[in-house]
């Protein structure tokens, strides 16, 4: 026998003879002409083929080293698991995979969450809802700009008829009148409503 048994391939990557048999019908598993597993060559072709986040077993130091990832892309990846209370990522190449998976894992969560509120009518268009506050406090301008007008000959009106009567004008009824008109200046404001449908 030139290589490995299956069995002995087996107990040398760490996996069961079952997925040892699966990797060899797929084709992920490099043979000598008898049969056997040649052990440099299969491991080489494993690693190349393997998914790292499904595999069980630890990387080699042998394992050929991946792209390095940026490091705008390191310190999203650890705002979003600092968000979440997670251990961090060292920026400079300390993310494990595990981590950027967790991190991608946690922001499709937020995503999800995010629109669910959306259907739910929880959450509102911050375009629409700016120009409806725009739409609302220009209403209240123009309602104060013109009051002045409304209310100076009602004003002077009652007034008069307080001066009529002794012929002196207090402060405290100037007050009076004055506070009387705001008040009811204030409760025709409060009637404006915001529609958020």
């Amino acid at each position: 026998m030139q290589g490995m048994s299956e069995r002995a391939y087996a107990a040398h990557v760490g996996l069961s003879r079952g997925a040892v048999q699966k990797a060899k019908e797929t084709g992920r598993l490099v043979q000598h002409a008898d049969g056997s597993i040649d052990a440099t060559a299969s491991d080489a072709r494993r690693a190349a083929t393997t998914d790292p986040s499904k595999s069980r077993a630890l990387p080699k130091a042998s394992t050929p080293r991946m792209k390095p990832v940026p490091d705008t892309a390191l310190s999203a990846v650890g705002d979003t698991l600092r968000e979440q209370g997670l251990s961090t990522p060292a920026t400079g190449g300390g993310t494990t995979f595990l981590q950027a998976r967790t991190a991608n894992e946690v922001l499709k969560a937020q995503e999800r969450k995010l629109k669910l509120a959306m259907l739910k009518g929880a959450l509102i268009d911050r375009e629409r809802a700016v120009g409806l506050v725009f739409r609302l406090a220009r209403e209240e301008r123009d309602g104060w700009v013109t009051w002045p007008a409304r209310a100076a000959a009602l004003m002077a009106s009652e007034l008069a008829v307080m001066i009529a009567d002794d012929g002196v004008l207090e402060p405290a009824m100037m007050q009076k009148v004055l506070e009387s008109h705001v008040r009811a200046q204030l409760d025709s404001l409060a009637e404006v409503r915001i529609d958020l449908s």
